[in-house]
Formats: C-alpha cells, sequence, structure tokens
C-alpha cells in the first residue's frame, strides 16, 4: 500500500468530521434564529430544528455511502452509532452523575427505541431495506414525531434550547444555513471517501469501518450535546438526546437513505453479530430506564468497558 494515499485518506477523515461538526452547528444554530424571528414555539423547534438538525452529518455520510455503493458504511454507521450513543455517551454522562434525573418524556422514548430496534432487526435479518420499507419507517418517523409533540404539551414537559451564539439576524442566520448545509455536504464526502480508502489499503471491510471510525465520529455531537445537558443538572435531556438520536437514526437515516438508494442491501455480517450487539444494549438502557431506575456512576463505568471491549473486538477484526 502507498503510505502517502493511506496519510491522504486518513487526512480526508478528519477534514470530513471537522467539515460535518462545524457545518451541523452552523445549520442549527442559524435554524434556531430564523425560528425565532417567526416566532415559532421553542418546543416545536426542539421537536424540528434540534431533533433534525443534529442528524443531518449521519444522514449525509449515509446517502453518500449509498450513493458511492458502500451501503456496509451506511448501515455500519448507524448500528455502530447506536451503540456509542447508549454506551459510550450515555456511560460518560453517567460517570460525571448527569443521568440521575429521568424526565417525563423517556418512558415514551424508551418506548420508541425498543419499537425502532425492533423494525431494523427484521430488516437486517432479512438482508435488505426495500424501498417501501424505508418510506414505512420514515412515516413511522413523523408519527413518532407529532405524537411526542403533542404528548409533551398535554403533560407540559419542557424542551430547553441554548442561546443561539449567532446574532438575531436574518441576514446572517440564512446565510449560516446555507454555508453550514454546504459543508455538511462536503464533509460527508470527504469522510465517505476517506473511510472506503482506509478500508481498501488494509483490507479492512467497510462495514466494521463503518461501525468504528464513521460511528464514534458522528456521534460526537451526541456526546457534547449530552455531557453539557447532563453538567447543567438536566439529566433527563442528557437522556432523552440519546434516545431520540438513535430513533431518528433508525427510522430516519435509515429509512431515507432506502429510498434514495432504490433499497440498501445489508451485509450478512451484521446480521450474525452486530444486530445482536444493538439488541443487547438496547434492552439494557431500556430495561433500567423503563424500570424507573437511575443509571448509576457504577453502571456507567460498566457501560464504557463495554463499549471499549466492543470496539477491541472489531479492531481485532481489522487486524486479522
Amino acid at each position: 500500500m502507498s503510505g502517502a494515499l493511506v496519510l491522504t485518506d486518513v487526512a480526508f477523515v478528519f477534514m470530513g468530521f471537522f467539515l460535518l461538526m462545524l457545518g451541523g452547528e452552523g445549520l442549527v444554530q442559524g435554524a434556531i434564529r430564523i425560528s425565532e424571528k417567526l416566532r415559532i414555539p421553542p418546543l416545536l423547534v426542539g421537536f424540528t430544528v434540534v431533533a433534525i438538525g443534529t442528524s443531518l452529518p449521519e444522514l449525509a455520510v449515509a446517502l453518500e455511502a449509498v450513493i458511492r455503493d458502500s451501503p456496509e458504511i451506511a448501515v455500519g454507521g448507524v448500528l455502530g452509532s447506536n451503540v456509542a450513543n447508549l454506551m459510550l455517551v450515555l456511560g460518560t454522562a453517567a460517570v460525571l452523575g448527569a443521568c440521575s434525573e429521568p424526565d417525563q418524556g423517556i418512558k415514551r422514548d424508551s418506548i420508541a427505541v425498543v419499537f425502532s430496534t425492533f423494525i431494523l432487526t427484521g430488516f437486517v435479518l432479512s438482508g435488505e431495506v426495500p424501498v417501501f420499507g424505508g418510506s414505512l419507517m420514515v412515516l413511522l418517523l413523523c408519527g413518532y414525531y407529532v405524537y411526542a409533540y403533542l404528548s409533551a404539551i398535554e403533560t407540559g414537559e419542557d424542551f430547553d434550547i441554548a442561546d443561539s451564539w449567532l446574532p438575531s439576524n436574518l441576514a446572517i442566520a440564512i446565510p449560516s444555513c446555507f454555508v453550514g448545509g454546504t459543508m455538511i455536504w462536503f464533509g460527508a464526502k470527504l469522510l465517505v471517501a476517506g473511510s472506503t480508502g482506509i478500508a481498501g489499503s488494509f483490507g479492512v471491510s467497510e462495514a466494521v469501518i463503518g461501525l468504528t471510525v464513521v460511528a464514534l465520529g458522528t456521534s460526537l455531537p451526541e456526546l457534547a450535546v449530552t455531557l453539557i445537558a447532563g453538567l447543567r443538572g438536566q439529566g433527563g435531556v442528557a437522556i432523552g438526546n440519546v434516545l431520540g438520536s438513535n430513533v431518528m437514526n433508525i427510522l430516519g437515516i435509515i429509512g431515507i437513505a432506502s429510498i434514495i438508494g432504490g433499497g440498501i442491501e445489508i451485509a450478512s455480517e451484521f446480521a450474525s453479530r452486530d444486530i445482536w450487539v444493538v439488541v443487547a444494549t438496547t434492552g439494557m438502557i431500556t430495561g433500567i430506564l423503563l424500570s424507573g431506575k437511575k443509571i448509576s456512576k457504577n453502571m456507567g463505568v460498566l457501560m464504557i468497558f463495554i463499549y471499549v471491549a466492543y470496539m477491541s473486538y472489531l479492531a481485532s477484526l481489522g487486524l486479522n
């Protein structure tokens, strides 16, 4: 293999992550300011602008992977990201004592995660997500958001949105959205190109690259948002961010990628190994939340250990 090519691919990956994170932040902050100017209620902004906007980097990567005929990166990115969100992100928050106060929507969101994981498992075991299946997933996601929004209004659930660092000016907010979206698009191209290049150079399957490099990188925003919310004493918001992200990953990202790509073929290794890791970790965390228990610091340490062990196992596969 050429050392120069490998370094170029690694640079593409880091540049891709940088553009995705910066672009996602610019897009969300600009959208928040536009929403304020249009006097849209903060709760609705939370369920639309923030929830969907923060998932755009993952969506862009999945679409680029499907377009480049690398569905393993798209599917691996979603599966790996969901495990990272539950084990690494929530585990780290728990160790810092940021998962002690579940809020009103936790039970609802936990059930949504279990339901969406059940649907994903069925498609993974069948070996593909057809266009019809993807369309159904997107419709279910829309239904989930509508139900969650109406439920939040009925119960008086609050949705805290941090004040945007952008000036409250449409002349700045609108270009911020445009520039942010452009950066996400280019970032996705660089990340997928670099990831597939690394996979080819080292003989590692694109599935493993998706489960590790892509998944961990696209989970960094969730880690940052969750830790900030937790350190502010908003433990329920921290948990809700992770659960909502996992639902969006499954129903939204896989669903839309399937529609755009004319269906997604799913590698057999996902069915024999990784989907069961997703099922086990999802069952573990939602079981705790649905029982009304808190995620303790000791449990957080165990969660991080499980994630590190899983990543070490995947890394060993790449070295064989």
